[in-house]
């Protein structure tokens, strides 16, 4: 539930809330549902219900046991902003990362207007990052609800990437966007124009670029070069907080 991580992004996962639903169609081969139902099959008292959602209240303030500064992506394994996430569950979660100022929180979420429902009553200190998942044009609106949180560092996973985004699309106050394929069984292949493009546009927008990974069925052997080197480019004012 809280532990060191191998996503190339952060440095460890926090799940005081795991399971989700599939919302888009970057959900059809879900990492973290096919890793629920291992862990379940594997006897993991957490994961008893599967990938159904479930709150684990003792580890809502695991965090603050942590002394170590470290970046931590939160609920790498649901969705914090899912609709069975209770308000006073989330409250606490802020309270958590509010208080717990020396670490780094990534939230991400597929449902922006739960996400806005939230933002104004929430305290967004220098330590939250708010980022969306946007896996094709389809999805643009969720950058736009993003660009409405009063986070002090606002990115976009777009991964897995499914189809190009417009270059006309603004990424104006967006910090960090990340780039990925698909991995596992199933994986769809992203196109490398797709992914130049998105450099073009963070580029034009000044956004950082961090390229995680080209995705396949074996992402280690497909690698995460791009254009000969490796990108992995963090939000400058990250740097200045």
């Amino acid at each position: 539930m809280a532990q060191r991580s191998s996503i190339e992004w952060t440095e460890s996962t926090w799940n005081p809330v795991t399971g989700c639903d599939r919302i888009s169609h970057g959900c059809d081969h879900c990492y973290a549902e096919r890793m629920a139902f291992r862990l379940q099959a594997m006897g993991s008292k957490r994961y008893r219900k599967g990938f159904e959602l479930t709150v684990h209240k003792d580890l809502l303030e695991v965090p603050l046991r942590w002394k170590e500064p470290r970046t931590i992506f939160v609920n790498s394994m649901s969705d914090l902003f899912h609709e069975q996430v209770p308000d006073e569950v989330i409250w606490k979660i802020f309270a958590t990362m509010n208080a717990a100022s020396w670490h780094t929180f990534q939230v991400l979420t597929k449902r922006p207007m739960e996400l806005l429902r939230h933002a104004e009553a929430l305290t967004w200190t220098p330590n939250i990052w708010m980022g969306v998942t946007v896996e094709s044009y389809r999805y643009l609106h969720r950058i736009e609800a993003l660009r409405m949180v009063p986070a002090h560092v606002r990115f976009v996973s777009f991964e897995p990437l499914l189809s190009p985004i417009p270059m006309e699309t603004s990424l104006e106050g967006i910090h960090w966007a990340i780039i990925g394929g698909e991995s596992g069984p199933g994986a769809r292949p992203m196109k490398k124009k797709w992914a130049t493009d998105l450099r073009k546009l963070c580029r034009k927008h000044r956004t950082a670029f961090f390229f995680k990974q080209w995705g396949g069925v074996r992402k280690k052997v497909t690698g995460r070069v791009l254009d000969g080197r490796t990108w992995d480019e963090m939000p400058l004012i990250a740097a200045a907080l």
